[in-house]
């Protein structure tokens, strides 16, 4: 006889909703399960928002992703322990992406941390961080930092997050902020007005080219949202998103690094600072790495035609499995299909020949620089 406990049917949670999802509804988006919540991964199609973030101008509701407020005398130094960069190369209103790491180096998570500087005696600053790792993020960092010191305040739910992208992002978003954005240099960020009322706003995003991430009140925040739609901003959605952020090479957490592979692994070794920071978590398995070498890279592929290598295909080389994709599409800017996969050291080198397996054929992949695309606009 089953036991009682088998007979229970499990329950699926709901999906949560940004608070610009009704409006997302209203431009009839198709939406998606997307770490939790419910997204639009596109609006007008993914080639047409992407080809606007690389030529003109796109948003992106970003509102699902975590939002930390930080402060605290020794809010730097807290930091420090958790990240392999050195947090005190910031000044105030400069940012470091950086990654949170487990006893071993692998990535707990990617992050933004903003740095404010010092107010009423307490260093003050911001951290994004992605939107299925917020719960575990939050209580990775509440675990290992001394809250005497540090205190922590989630407004993830309280806050809308719009990503601003492309070109002329700066000319359309300078519409709605009083403070002159042309003096905010890459990775800078400032508490601005937007709308007549406080916000915070980054020259930071997730697509390779020049933008700014804008977070304020939630009021505020469709508010703005439907002025930039009626300045002829596109809204774009996760698919275009995911196809921006793949021709920059910029590594999709969960699927291109987790917390089985380090940042020297994931060809993030500019992000690790052992020359100038003392004991952090996962030190010395980065140390040896940096010493001896890594086993296997992240590498960028390139394919002829039009296959497409998915995330999970088996990479060969002499028809032996090597590694496997971890990210592939079309790319819509260059015209040919670009991937991400780990393979061997020995293999990773530029001009490699390899082959992708797509369903049960062979197909020849080259491993390329990354990124695939760079802008020339990009500050």
């Amino acid at each position: 006889m089953a036991n009682q406990e088998e007979l229970v049917p499990e329950i699926a949670l709901p999906l949560a909703q940004t608070p610009l999802y009704q409006l997302a509804l209203e431009l009839k988006a198709r939406l998606t399960s997307f770490g939790g919540w419910e997204m639009p991964v596109q609006f007008v199609g993914i080639s047409k928002e992407h080809q606007a973030v690389r030529t003109a101008v796109g948003m992106f509701d970003i509102s699902h992703m975590g939002k930390f407020h930080l402060r605290g005398k020794q809010l730097i130094s807290q930091l420090q322990r958790l990240v392999p960069s050195d947090l005190n190369r910031l000044q105030p209103g400069q940012a470091q992406y950086t990654v949170l790491l487990n006893s071993q180096a692998g990535i707990i998570d990617d992050i933004i941390f903003y740095y404010q500087g010092e107010d009423g005696g307490e260093q003050r600053g911001v951290m994004i961080v992605n939107a299925a790792t917020t719960s575990k993020d939050k209580a990775w960092i509440l675990q290992n930092i001394d809250s005497e010191y540090v205190h922590l305040h989630d407004v993830s739910s309280e806050k809308v997050l719009i990503a601003v992208q492309g070109p002329q992002a700066a000319t359309v978003l300078q519409r709605f902020v009083q403070e002159d954005l042309s003096l905010l240099k890459a990775f800078g960020h400032l508490e601005a007005t937007v709308l007549g009322q406080p916000g915070f706003i980054a020259r930071t995003g997730y697509t390779g080219e020049d933008g700014f991430e804008v977070m304020v009140d939630t009021s505020i925040g469709i508010e703005l949202w439907r002025s930039l739609y009626d300045a002829g901003v596109i809204p774009c959605g996760l698919g275009a998103r995911d196809t921006l952020r793949l021709e920059a090479a910029m590594a999709l957490y969960g699927q291109d690094i987790d917390e089985t592979t380090t940042p020297l692994e994931a060809g993030m070794g500019w992000l690790v600072h052992l020359d100038s920071k003392e004991d952090f978590i996962g030190r010395e398995v980065l140390a040896q790495q940096k010493a001896h070498g890594v086993q296997r890279k992240l590498v960028g592929l390139r394919l002829e035609g039009r296959n497409i290598a998915r995330h999970g295909y088996q990479v060969r080389s002499h028809s032996k499995v090597v590694g496997e994709i971890t990210s592939g599409t079309l790319s819509p800017t260059l015209g040919y299909p670009v991937a991400l996969a780990y393979v061997p050291t020995s293999l990773s080198q530029i001009g490699q020949q390899l082959d992708v397996e797509i369903r049960g054929k062979l197909y020849p992949a080259i491993v390329v620089k990354r990124p695939f695309y760079r802008s020339k606009t990009r500050l």
